[in-house]
C-alpha cells in the first residue's frame, strides 16, 4: 500500500490563554511606598515592600514594638513611623499605597491612590485592591510569586511549599552570578545556539547545585559551549500525558531552536517546548498521510549542520518502533553529534493508565513489543506460534488496521478466539478510550474507537484483569464480545 506522501508543516505554539491576573515585578528601590492603618498587617506590609529597597512611610495610630524594631533595623529600604492618621497628601508622590483600613476609611484610601493613578492593595478587600500581593518564594535575584487571584490562598501556599523544596537556597548565588557573567559570555562566546547553549548549560547547573559557583564552574561552562555546532537530540515525548516526560526530555524541548514532531505527539506535551523554537510537523502517524523518512532525514541534517539544536520528537520512546536506526544513520554520516533521550513507551503508559500488569507472574512468562504493520502497510511477517502463546503478553503497536489479517495467523497457529484482549486510544491523555474484548472481537472492536487516534492493542491472560474492571463499570473502558 502506497502512504500519501506530504511536506514538513511549520506550526504555530498555541496562543497565551486567558489570565486572571497580569503578574508583574515592580521595582521599588528608592521609592515612595505608603502604608497605613493597623500595625499588626502594617508591619507585614511594610517589611515586604522594605525588602524591595522601597522607601516606606508608615502611619499609624498605635506604636508597637514590632514596627519600632523594623524601623531601626529594615531589611533594605528604610521604614519611617508617623503616629497618626494618614492623609491625602501623604500619598504624593508615591509608587504604591497599601492600606490596613476597613469601612468607609477603606474607601477613601483607595479612592485616593486612583486619583493619584497610584496602584493600591488594600488589605482583605478584594473589590478595592487594583493590585495583589501572592505568595513569594524568595531566593533572589530569583523570586518567584503565585496568585490564585485571591480565590485558594491556601493553595498558593501549599504551591510556594512545593516550589521551595525544587530551589536550593544555592540558586541565589548562581543567579546573582548571572550578571557578572553576561559581559563574559558575549566576549568569549557567539550569539546565536553556542550561546543559547551556555546559559542552558548554566541554568541546569544552577538548578543541581547545592553550593555556590566559583571561577572554575563559569570556565568550564563557558569553554564547552564555544565549540558547539548544531546537534540533534532524538527525544522521546511519551504517549501523552505531559507530566511523564522525563527531565531530560524537558530540559531538550526547552533548549531547542527546531522541533520536527509527530502527530503520534500530544499537544500537551508540546505546550512545554520553548516558546521561539520552530515547530515543524513531520507527519508519522500510522496509516495516514505521511513526510517520507529520506525527506526527514534531509531536513533533520541541514538544520543541524546549519548550526542549529534540532530536537526529533516522537510519540512513546524513540527506540521502539520510532525509525531510530535510519536518523542516527542520517546524522552518522554527516558527523552530527546526536544525543538519544528515551520516553515512556506506549504499552507502559497504558498499562499503567489501566491497572493491568504487563508481567503478572501468574499468567505472563514473558512480554513482548511486535509491529501491527509492515514497511508496505499491511500485516508483517511474524512467528505466529509465539504470538498465539497464551501465558505471554503480546502487545501490538500500529496494528488496528491490519489485526483482522493478523487474527487469521494467529488462530491457525492455535491461538484461541477467546484470548483476553484490550485496546487503547490515546493512551494517558484526557482523550484515552479502551475496549475490553477478545482476540476474536479484536478487528470488529477497532471499528467502535476513535479515528486518527494512536492506537495499541494487548493480547494475553494479563489482560484478563482489564476485563472484570470493565465489567465492574470502570469510566474509561467499555466491553466487546
Amino acid at each position: 500500500m502506497n502512504t500519501l506522501r506530504v511536506v514538513p508543516v511549520e506550526t504555530q505554539p498555541a496562543r497565551v490563554q486567558p489570565l486572571s491576573v497580569l503578574p508583574v515585578f515592580l521595582n521599588l528601590r528608592g521609592k515612595r511606598v505608603v502604608v497605613a492603618g493597623a500595625p499588626e498587617a502594617a508591619t507585614w506590609k511594610a517589611e515586604l515592600v522594605a525588602a524591595a529597597g522601597a522607601d516606606v512611610h508608615v502611619f499609624t495610630l498605635e506604636h508597637t514594638d514590632e514596627l519600632a524594631t523594623l524601623a531601626q533595623s529594615p531589611p533594605a529600604g528604610s521604614v519611617k513611623l508617623a503616629l497618626r492618621a494618614w492623609m491625602p497628601d501623604d500619598l504624593d508622590g508615591a509608587v504604591l499605597a497599601i492600606g490596613a483600613l476597613e469601612g468607609e476609611e477603606a474607601e477613601d484610601f483607595a479612592t485616593a491612590a486612583r486619583l493619584r493613578g497610584i496602584p493600591v492593595n488594600v488589605v482583605d478587600n478584594q473589590r478595592l485592591c487594583s493590585l495583589s500581593f501572592g505568595a513569594i518564594v524568595n531566593r533572589s535575584p530569583v523570586v518567584v510569586a503565585i496568585s490564585t487571584d485571591g480565590a485558594a490562598p491556601v493553595l498558593g501556599q501549599a504551591i510556594r511549599a512545593r516550589i521551595e523544596t525544587l530551589l536550593h537556597p544555592a540558586v541565589a548565588s548562581w543567579a546573582a552570578a548571572a550578571k557578572g557573567m553576561r559581559d563574559l559570555i558575549k566576549s568569549r562566546v557567539p550569539m546565536g545556539p553556542a550561546r543559547r547553549a551556555t546559559w542552558s548549560a548554566f541554568a541546569q547547573s544552577a538548578l543541581l547545585a547545592r553550593r555556590a559557583p566559583d571561577e572554575c564552574d563559569m570556565d568550564a561552562l563557558i569553554d564547552g559551549a564555544v565549540d558547539q555546532g548544531g546537534s540533534i537530540a532524538i527525544v522521546g515525548a511519551g504517549p501523552g500525558d505531559p507530566e511523564l516526560l522525563t527531565m531530560k526530555a524537558l530540559r531538550m524541548l526547552q533548549s531547542a531552536d527546531v522541533i520536527l514532531y509527530d502527530r503520534l505527539v500530544s499537544p500537551e506535551v508540546l505546550e512545554l517546548a520553548r516558546r521561539e523554537a520552530r515547530r515543524m510537523l513531520v507527519g508519522k502517524a500510522g496509516g495516514g498521510p505521511a513526510c517520507g523518512q529520506d525527506d526527514i532525514n534531509n531536513l533533520m541534517v541541514s538544520l543541524a549542520k546549519s548550526g542549529k539544536r534540532v530536537v526529533r520528537l516522537k510519540g512513546g520512546d524513540p527506540t521502539v518502533f520510532g525509525r531510530l536506526a535510519e536518523e542516527l544513520e542520517a546524522a552518522a554520516r554527516e558527523n552530527i553529534p546526536v544525543e538519544v533521550v528515551p520516553g515512556i513507551t506506549a504499552a507502559s503508559g497504558a498499562a499503567a493508565s489501566l491497572k493491568m500488569p504487563l508481567t503478572d507472574r501468574r499468567f505472563a512468562k514473558r512480554l513482548q513489543f511486535v509491529t501491527g504493520h509492515a514497511q508496505n502497510g499491511g500485516a508483517p511477517e511474524h512467528s505466529w506460534a509465539h504470538l498465539a502463546d497464551a501465558d505471554v503478553t503480546t502487545v501490538f503497536y500500529m496494528g488496528g488496521r491490519t489485526f483482522a489479517e493478523m487474527a487469521d495467523h494467529l488462530a491457525a497457529s492455535g491461538c484461541s478466539p477467546d484470548l483476553p484482549a484490550v485496546i487503547v486510544w490515546s493512551a494517558t491523555t484526557p482523550r484515552e478510550r479502551a475496549i475490553s474484548t477478545t482476540v476474536g472481537g479484536v478487528a470488529t472492536a477497532v471499528s467502535f474507537g476513535p479515528t486518527g487516534e494512536p492506537c495499541l492493542i494487548f493480547t494475553g491472560e494479563a489482560a484478563r484483569c482489564v476485563a472484570i474492571r470493565s465489567a465492574g463499570n470502570a469510566s474509561n473502558i467499555v466491553s466487546y464480545g
